[in-house]
């Protein structure tokens, strides 16, 4: 990019409209879900004057390190400053749509969907109607304390489309601290039955060959294993995908042992089959992973059948199980249209090589739920514990549930 071109862009700082233009963008951003205040605009203010705007790469590295914060917000930097400094006549637009009644489109065609919705304008009035001010609600310091906690305790299925985009971006910030389990591996250490000699010998031979101290082995500690069950039925989709990015976020900065950590869980949606996605949770972008996610589950919508589904990961997935260590999450309502006989006697050989079963059910947000349904009969039998998953704050309960249901 042209020093002149960039200019014609950024806007001259002598005129007043780099700073603006740079506004406008951290705007756009924070409707994108990127973490961004009046801090860090001042700092890319100060980025833009250091590096100056005559190379667009220049000015995009300056920006991405004063401006983003998470690793999986840099994807979405990039096709928001792509699309920001593409068209002379975008920063314009973004302007624009700092005010109620914004017209045009900005949205460049095919974009990632946090992109696309942080570029779209906002509704204009209708013909006659005086403007109104912006009704959406935005996670940024205008949004009040509260219609934040309406959010948070709101039932996932009663939310309309833009709060449920609003919801989504908060989920994906809920932590999930982890308990360890002790691994086969060993390492070096001060406790354990096993004298490590290796260790031992060579220290011994800095001293003469006289032992000063004794170095043993001990067990290595990871992360507890995950096998994620997630019901794709069509009474589920929206808590599926809303938990789904959760469990995405989460697990790339999951807290072990107080350290965060990236873990890799099995996750699998069932609903008349059984699909893979942990190949979809390696994505580094959540939005990326809803997206491949979404095209290899091909049966959303159609039913469930869960005891069919376990007998598939039976068959084809058993080596996932890590012996009688991995916590088993469930994801459904229980309204299985399957044969009981087939889910007990599958649920049977889960519990025999897994550690713990945890079912979440979004049915437990009613009083006096029963689960009277044949298959939920059958999961209530045989699960160690259940959690409502309707909304923000229960997610946030989840990871105190599986502390503890591994104590028991």
């Amino acid at each position: 990019m042209s020093s002149d071109h960039a200019v014609s862009q950024l806007g001259d700082a002598r005129s007043g409209k780099l700073a603006g233009n740079l506004s406008a963008f951290g705007r756009t951003l924070r409707r994108a879900g990127v973490r961004v205040d009046a801090s860090r605009i001042a700092l890319a203010q100060q980025a833009v004057q250091w590096v100056g705007v005559a190379h667009k790469s220049d000015l995009s590295a300056a920006l991405e390190a004063v401006l983003v914060s998470r690793e999986q917000d840099r994807v979405v930097f990039r096709e928001l400053f792509d699309a920001f400094f593409r068209d002379p006549d975008l920063a314009k637009k973004l302007l624009a749509q700092m005010l109620p009644t914004a017209e045009g489109r900005a949205a460049p065609p095919r974009q990632r969907p946090r992109v696309r919705e942080a570029l779209a304008p906002p509704k204009a009035a209708r013909p006659g109607e005086p403007p109104k001010p912006d009704q959406e609600v935005d996670l940024d310091a205008a949004m009040t304390a509260s219609a934040l906690a309406r959010l948070k305790t709101a039932d996932f299925n009663q939310l309309t489309a833009s709060e449920y985009t609003l919801v989504e971006r908060l989920v994906r910030d809920i932590p999930l601290p982890l308990p360890t389990v002790a691994a086969r591996r060993t390492r070096a250490g001060g406790r354990g039955a096993r004298v490590h000699w290796g260790r031992t010998l060579r220290q011994a031979a800095q001293t003469g060959g006289d032992v000063m101290a004794i170095t043993r082995l001990q067990r290595r500690r990871q992360p507890l294993p995950l096998l994620v069950l997630m019901d794709v039925s069509g009474s589920m989709e929206r808590y599926t995908r809303l938990l789904l990015a959760f469990l995405h976020a989460a697990t790339a900065r999951a807290l072990v042992a107080g350290q965060r950590q990236s873990i890799r869980p099995d996750v699998f949606a069932f609903g008349t089959r059984l699909t893979d996605l942990s190949a979809s949770f390696r994505q580094a972008d959540t939005d990326a992973m809803l997206v491949e996610a979404g095209a290899h589950i091909q049966d959303y919508a159609g039913g469930t059948r869960l005891g069919e589904s376990l007998a598939s990961l039976h068959r084809h997935h058993a080596r996932r199980l890590v012996g009688r260590r991995t916590l088993v999450l469930i994801v459904s309502d229980g309204l299985d249209t399957g044969e009981p006989e087939l889910l007990a006697q599958e649920l049977a050989w889960l519990r025999r090589h897994t550690r713990r079963i945890l079912w979440l059910n979004p049915l437990l947000r009613f009083d006096g739920y029963q689960p009277l349904a044949r298959g939920a009969a059958v999961l209530h039998q045989a699960c160690d514990g259940t959690l409502a998953v309707h909304n923000v704050t229960k997610l946030n309960e989840l990871a105190s549930a599986i502390a503890v249901l591994m104590k028991k």
